[in-house]
């Protein structure tokens, strides 16, 4: 079970209910707007090299916390160097044209607000 701040403990049953609905619906209100722009950068994504759309990253959250953060594939597929992963570059070799333009916009960046109400995150 999760712990809460102070803030938490004191609201009443019905505002974290409120809070709850309002944690829900204004990312799902945002997703509904912005899903017919992510669709065409998915489907710009697919149709540059076909490979996946969405990469996977660990990132550290509050706490020390360990979280997944879904994000547009803005480089191309590559086998898993042993060495570790190379340092991103402006001019790096590996990054796509489309994944350029995501980049330029940020709009490789719009999925991980949604991070924060799937199930599981």
């Amino acid at each position: 079970m999760r712990r809460h701040g102070r803030a938490f403990r004191t609201m009443t049953k019905t505002g974290l209910i409120a809070k709850r609905c309002f944690d829900v619906l204004v990312p799902a209100a945002m997703l509904a707007f912005y899903a017919v722009p992510l669709f065409v950068v998915a489907l710009c994504i697919k149709a540059e090299d076909g490979g996946p759309i969405f990469f996977r990253q660990v990132r550290i959250g509050q706490g020390g916390r360990p979280f997944r953060v879904w994000k547009f594939r803005t480089m191309t597929v590559m086998q898993i160097d042993p060495q570790g992963p190379d340092r991103m570059s402006r001019d790096d070799q590996r990054t796509t044209r489309v994944g350029r333009f995501l980049r330029n916009l940020g709009l490789d960046e719009l999925c991980p607000s949604s991070s924060t109400w799937w199930p599981g995150r």
